[in-house]
């Protein structure tokens, strides 16, 4: 019996170790899948930095050069108050101040839909793509909820390219003019990202 139990040991023993050791070896390797963690500084990437942006957004419904067309609506969207189904898509100039003819620092392109029934709440999917100084080239992308006619509004931003990787934060929209008759409106914003 002690034989027995001696050999039973030993070959517990080496399938233990064996086992072990498989399993040290594929813990240590390195990944071959379709993702890996990585640390920021290998992209480069060093301390973030909190970046205010600020802006006027100038959406154009009227005259001959509309910088923001109705795309899409429901068969209910013309009986709706707030205008529900309503589909826009963008390419809004982004101006210095709210003169349309200050300088350009971009354009937010994208769309803006009515997703309440409500109130005059819009969903806004949009880049904020920036022309000017060291962000030109750079985007933000912004997605949140707009009810144009509170006093201010906060939407999140949720990425960004270029000098934007990673971003993250929020925008503040606050109405500076609306035109009741033409639909025109020139929106300011400030911008509060985190990037690196």
């Amino acid at each position: 019996m002690p034989k027995t139990f001696s050999k039973l040991l030993s070959s517990t023993f080496f399938f233990l170790s064996t086992l072990l050791f498989f399993s040290i070896k594929l813990a240590s390797a390195k990944p071959h899948g379709f993702s890996n963690s990585l640390s920021p500084k290998h992209l480069g990437l060093k301390r973030q930095k909190l970046s205010h942006l600020h802006f006027h957004f100038h959406d154009v419904v009227s005259g001959r050069n509309p910088t923001a067309i109705r795309v899409a609506s429901a068969a209910l969207t013309n009986k709706s108050e707030t205008g529900f189904g309503t589909v826009v898509m963008v390419d809004d100039p982004l101006t210095a101040t709210p003169d349309r003819n200050s300088k350009l620092v971009g354009k937010a392109q994208g769309i803006y839909a009515s997703a309440a029934q409500d109130v005059v709440g819009l969903l806004m999917v949009m880049n904020l793509a920036f022309v000017e100084g060291k962000y030109n080239g750079s985007a933000l992308s912004l997605l949140g909820r707009n009810t144009v006619f509170s006093t201010v509004r906060e939407m999140p931003i949720v990425g960004g390219s270029g000098l934007f990787r990673f971003a993250r934060g929020y925008a503040q929209a606050k109405t500076h003019t609306f035109n009741i008759k033409t639909g025109d409106a020139v929106v300011e914003y400030n911008v509060y990202v985190l990037h690196y």
